[in-house]
């Protein structure tokens, strides 16, 4: 008996089709080209991270490099069928392309839930990032669902949530009394870039909450600005030349809250 078995075990190990690798509980990415499907084996929830740029590392979307023609029963493409279809047998690569470009399989139900979740994700980001122009405060989460429901707004599965809510906000603007929260900034430049800086300064931030020259020629000053002004700010501050500091005191300005200049000196 232990003779016949042993026989059975060799024996299904030599039918084993080696063109087969079965893979369960995935995220199926299909490509039609060149007259013939190929399917990529994903991790669930990954798909739409690399598309979107947040996930960037390869190995943490596929389940493996090997290119199929059909995940669920592991048959792996022929090599002459990649070279026809992609120029190329280098399947890293075709898997990017198909990641890129395929489509991802998942059920309705699945579908549903991540549009329903990256909505609600891009609403928190827009309140959190937003005010009510009139009053200065903002905006509940709900508020902001509402208001994108009645402009019509639809989640992009290719774009990152928060590209997805800066992009939106300007039709927001034509819907409701909405801009995004002022930025309070602490600046530092030195001497050799102060008065340079003060003048471009002028033109990008609202106000100076506070402004100081050292003896040195040194530069001190909190401002108000919008957002859009940090990276400037932030470029010229701290160029590699310069050995200034731009640091983000607060994202939301709240006009009747005065900031304590005293506090922001001494941190």
């Amino acid at each position: 008996l232990e003779f016949l078995f042993l026989n059975c075990i060799n024996m299904s190990n030599i039918f084993t089709p080696t063109n087969q690798m079965r893979h369960t509980n995935v995220a199926v990415v299909r490509m039609k080209k060149a007259g013939k499907r190929f399917e990529i084996a994903c991790y669930k929830n990954k798909v739409l991270n690399w598309r979107s740029k947040i996930e960037k590392d390869i190995d943490e979307v596929l389940q493996t490099h090997h290119i199929f023609t059909n995940v669920s029963k592991g048959e792996l493409a022929k090599k002459e069928d990649l070279l026809n279809a992609f120029a190329t047998d280098n399947q890293t690569e075709i898997c990017k392309l198909i990641l890129e470009k395929g489509e991802l399989q998942i059920s309705e139900k699945e579908r549903k839930l991540y549009y329903e979740s990256s909505f609600k994700e891009i609403a928190n980001i827009i309140s959190g990032m937003c005010v009510d122009i009139k009053s200065k405060r903002p905006y509940s989460q709900v508020m902001i669902e509402r208001a994108l429901h009645e402009i019509h707004f639809s989640v992009r599965p290719r774009k990152s949530s928060k590209q997805q809510a800066l992009d939106i906000i300007p039709r927001l603007k034509q819907h409701m009394p909405i801009d995004r929260a002022k930025m309070v900034l602490r600046v530092e430049c030195p001497a050799e870039l102060a008065k340079a800086a003060k003048e471009k300064l002028n033109e990008w931030v609202d106000s100076f909450e506070l402004e100081r020259w050292e003896e040195n020629g040194d530069l001190f000053a909190v401002v108000i600005v919008e957002p859009s002004y940090f990276r400037q700010i932030d470029s010229l501050v701290r160029s590699p030349t310069a050995r200034g500091l731009v640091e983000v005191i607060t994202v939301r300005q709240i006009v009747e809250e005065k900031i304590d200049i005293s506090q922001v000196e001494t941190d």
